[in-house]
């Protein structure tokens, strides 16, 4: 029974950081694309705590999970499939770390623009690039963790 627990967290947990991260760089990439800062400033707002709490709870929660299922299966944590999909996840969370600040960035760039009914300054078409770019290693990096927790290949053996 605590295995299964333990799997269904691990799953949800790798769910929500899936579609937490998808549906959060959907979201401001439609909200960027009207130009409007209004629109990115609200939409930022609403990604921001979705971070903080959908996002951040699943990093939390998923090493915990995994070293529990880890340890229950009688799995090392120095199995090569673990030891690269923990590579993959520092990697994704340092990506992740500076998305944080950015969405923060541009959600206040974006409301002060909208407050003074101007127009969005370079530093947010600067910042908004560095975030975009910043998604794609991250993203690959989450799906490759995915495969490796399905298939748990004999890495490094």
């Amino acid at each position: 029974m605590l295995y299964l627990g333990l799997k269904y967290l691990h799953v949800i947990g790798a769910a929500v950081l899936l579609g937490t991260g998808a549906g959060i760089a959907f979201f401001m990439l439609l909200a960027h694309r009207t130009g409007n800062a209004l629109v990115i400033a609200n939409v930022a707002r609403i990604v921001v705590i979705a971070d903080a709490l959908f996002t951040a709870t699943a990093v939390i929660v998923q090493p915990i999970t995994g070293g529990l299922l880890a340890w229950q299966l009688g799995y090392s944590l120095h199995d090569g499939w673990i030891v690269v999909s923990i590579l993959l996840y520092l990697f994704t969370g340092a990506f992740w770390l500076p998305v944080v600040w950015m969405q923060i960035r541009l959600r206040n760039l974006a409301a002060a623009a909208a407050k003074s009914n101007g127009p969005l300054p370079p530093e947010y078409y600067r910042l908004f690039r560095w975030w975009f770019a910043f998604g794609f290693p991250a993203f690959g990096a989450v799906m490759m963790i995915f495969w490796l927790m399905i298939a748990k290949p004999a890495i490094f053996s």
